[in-house]
């Protein structure tokens, strides 16, 4: 994992952007310690901030050249198979090194891009200048697992690792904050895929191939989407247990190709257990495991962490957050937000990715589990109710006030009251009150979101289809998120994660299996969620603490904001950057009084505030 930067004049040749960019270049030198390497053309310039993990020696430094130097590029990421790839041209190159790196510039030359980018498997930001046609392309893994800036104006294209690489940039620091996307933000607590909250500034969307050219934006393609319809093939659950156990072996084995130490975090969940054990099978040592508690039972799940930890026999290191440890480590872990971001969860991910880094240099991790394999409350929310979701809104009103009353909301939820599926879905994934948004925001009350913004735009023509409609939202929603979070928390400090649920040939196994296996009612009276992520997990560890309650990498922030960290958030109001942004400081206090000392819980709009006012300073 590293961090790159670079820039391209498609119009003027001799301007001289190297101090700058060099500068620039610093502000990602913890996702890339170990060395920096630049190239420089006649209009580009690339520089790579590198994290050693696959041949150490210098022939595994970047930017790459290509055998007949038409393609120079620097490549975040790791490509799990190159080692099968590069013996395809063993005949037509003479390696000098054995890194990924070197195979993947190699197969841009003999293959061309297309083919390169559908064959290889892995996790990556490429950035590919193709000297010849004086062309640049920027390619992003089909996951989404690495992110990818770039602002493009007056012939000029600048990208990045990190957000504020490009807003810093002088060809972007004066541009005008986009009110949509800030909109955006508010509601979803991060800068979703393919925007920028600064005009002329956007991301990769995941699976996305743009090409730059003296024309500007000369191509843009998704060159892998996660599927709105898709046939099932695997409906017996015997049949689906082997098959996923194949699975699970084939992706963990080629994440654990690494030239240094390697561990994993562990929670007292399901999918993470499940990524360490297949790993611990394969290796000849214990696993290092990294796992994460807090002073709060309801959050708190490492006693099941230690549990998981002492079945697979892995060496275990645990740290438990208090309020006290979280005032220690709370500037620094927001120093790792480099873009607006606000799951405060961001708070114990960079811990244990700290705990982490203390003993090896990459780590595994469970992330996606609950996308692919219906793990979320939310499936259930909102198929709950499809039936009634065409109802006249009097009428679902009045079935939902019954209801209510007569049988205490035990049949009809609140989703059935909106216009549609997509909609209902969406409005889970936010915890800004529209109430609040409004006060805090006034500016916003008649500005919509932007038109490219389609996450939770589907139909759905029954509860089978409203399923993967919403696995796919999931997918390019709350797994975006969560990647960005991980991304940020652990390469701030310089560790890198690895996500065995999202290789490719993962993703696209786990389409096989028919929903009813993970997802349904069981007994007709509770639904089952993640199912055959269980029945594995029983079958590898029989003694298995599952609850069926998710708590993941969190902590009791509500409180923590009315102990330690208050003087932090009281003194967002009057924040002459969140003024600028459009933000009532009147409303602020009203928000953060009624947090202290009215028995509100406001922590999700308050941390939303405090991430762009995180960012910004």
């Amino acid at each position: 994992m590293c961090g790159f930067i670079g820039q391209v004049n498609f119009k003027n040749q001799h301007e001289d952007f190297s101090a700058e960019l060099f500068d620039l270049a610093k502000l990602s030198i913890n996702r890339g310690p170990d060395h920096t390497g630049f190239t420089k053309g006649d209009n580009f310039l690339l520089i790579f901030n590198r994290l050693s993990i696959l041949d150490l020696s210098e022939s595994g430094h970047q930017p790459k050249i290509s055998q007949s130097g038409r393609y120079q590029m620097v490549f975040n990421g790791e490509i799990y198979n190159h080692l099968e790839l590069r013996e395809q041209l063993k005949e037509k190159i003479n390696y000098r090194g054995q890194g990924d790196a070197e195979t993947l510039v190699q197969l841009f030359e003999y293959w061309g891009i297309e083919k390169t980018i559908k064959a290889i498997d892995g996790m990556f930001a490429i950035a590919l200048m193709d000297t010849l046609e004086n062309k640049c392309h920027l390619i992003r893994d089909f996951a989404g697992i690495k992110p990818l800036f770039y602002g493009c104006k007056n012939g000029q294209l600048v990208f990045a690792s990190q957000y504020d690489q490009i807003v810093k940039h002088s060809l972007f620091k004066a541009e005008a904050m986009d009110a949509q996307v800030l909109r955006l933000y508010l509601e979803q607590h991060y800068l979703p895929a393919p925007f920028g909250i600064f005009r002329n500034t956007a991301q990769l969307q995941p699976g996305e191939w743009i090409t730059f050219s003296i024309k500007g934006v000369e191509k843009k393609e998704r060159y892998w989407e996660f599927p709105e319809y898709y046939e099932s093939t695997i409906s017996d659950n015997k049949d689906a247990l082997q098959y996923l156990d194949s699975l699970f072996a084939d992706s963990v084995n080629a994440e654990l190709l690494s030239d240094v130490p390697l561990g994993s975090f562990l929670s007292g969940g399901i999918d993470s257990p499940l990524i360490t054990y297949y790993a611990q099978k394969l290796l000849s040592k214990p696993i290092k495991t990294f796992s994460i508690g807090s002073d709060s039972k309801i959050h708190d799940e490492s006693e099941y962490a230690k549990q998981y930890a002492a079945q697979i026999g892995s060496e275990e290191h645990l740290i438990r957050m208090t309020a006290d440890d979280a005032m220690t480590v709370w500037d620094e872990a927001m120093r790792s937000i480099h873009e607006p971001f606000a799951d405060f969860s961001i708070l114990p991910t960079y811990v244990v990715s700290k705990l982490a880094k203390s003993k090896v240099k990459v780590a595994l991790s469970g992330d996606g589990g609950d996308e692919l394999f219906y793990g979320y409350e939310r499936f259930g929310s909102v198929t709950k109710n499809y039936s009634l979701m065409n109802y006249p809104y009097q009428l679902k009103y009045l079935l939902y006030g019954l209801d209510k009353v007569v049988y205490k909301g035990k049949h009809i939820n609140s989703i059935a009251l909106f216009k549609n599926s997509g909609e209902a879905h969406q409005s889970l994934h936010s915890r800004m009150p529209a109430e609040w948004l409004y006060r805090l925001f006034p500016d916003l009350a008649n500005t919509s979101l932007p038109e490219g913004y389609q996450t939770y735009n589907y139909q759905s023509k029954d509860p089978q289809a409203l399923l993967q409609n919403m696995r796919k939202a999931e997918f390019y929603g709350m797994m975006q998120k969560t990647l960005r979070k991980v991304d940020m928390a652990s390469m701030h400090t310089s560790l890198e994660v690895r996500v065995p649920f999202l290789k490719k040939t993962f993703i696209e196994g786990s389409l096989k299996f028919c929903s009813g296996l993970n997802y349904g009612l069981m007994h007709g009276k509770e639904y089952k969620k993640k199912q055959l992520l269980k029945d594995i997990l029983l079958k590898k560890l029989p003694h298995s603490p599952i609850d069926n309650v998710k708590r993941g990498f969190t902590v009791p922030l509500s409180a923590w904001i009315k102990d330690g960290l208050s003087e932090k958030f009281i003194s967002l109001s009057h924040n002459s950057l969140l003024e600028n942004f459009g933000m009532s400081s009147k409303n602020y206090d009203v928000l953060i009084n009624e947090h202290l000392n009215k028995g509100a819980d406001n922590k999700w709009p308050l941390f939303t505030v405090f991430g762009l006012q995180t960012w910004m300073q």
